[in-house]
């Protein structure tokens, strides 16, 4: 059974998705800090700070007027978190944006990397072809 695991482990498929997984994890990481440090402060001078995180509205239990999302839930009171879900919705937007972005402009670098391979080799002129070779030796045998 060992055997059997190590084999399924050792599978070019597997291997390939585990580092996928990798990559797309410290990937993650990478634009989400793009867009939390520099991208969503920028819109952020644009609307003036708009956040809708804290916006919510309380479906059952007592919380203090003017009371934070985080204060609402830590009292204990059901809350419909209406912003938060904006936030997220907004975030997401940004995020694939951006995601969009560093792919289009990766398949732009590759395409032309592939262009430069594709170059057509200038082609070396062409030899006499056989039936030539063969006229050129019936001529030669007449003579």
């Amino acid at each position: 059974m060992f055997q059997e695991f190590r084999d399924f482990i050792a599978k070019g498929n597997v291997m390939d998705m585990a580092v996928g997984i990798i990559i797309g994890a410290a990937f993650t990481a990478i634009v989400t800090s793009l867009v939390g440090d520099l991208i969503n402060p920028i819109i952020g001078l644009f609307t003036g700070g708009l956040d809708f995180t804290n916006n919510y509205v309380v479906l059952a239990g007592q919380v203090p007027d003017g009371a934070s999302l985080e204060a609402a839930r830590e009292a204990g009171a059901a809350v419909f978190a209406y912003g938060a879900f904006l936030m997220a919705v907004i975030n997401f937007l940004i995020i694939a944006f951006v995601v969009f972005m560093l792919v289009r402009y990766v398949n732009k670098v590759k395409d032309a990397a592939t262009k430069k391979e594709e170059a057509p080799a200038e082609e070396a002129p062409a030899g006499p072809s056989e039936l030539d070779i063969l006229m050129e030796i019936r001529d030669a045998l007449k003579k």
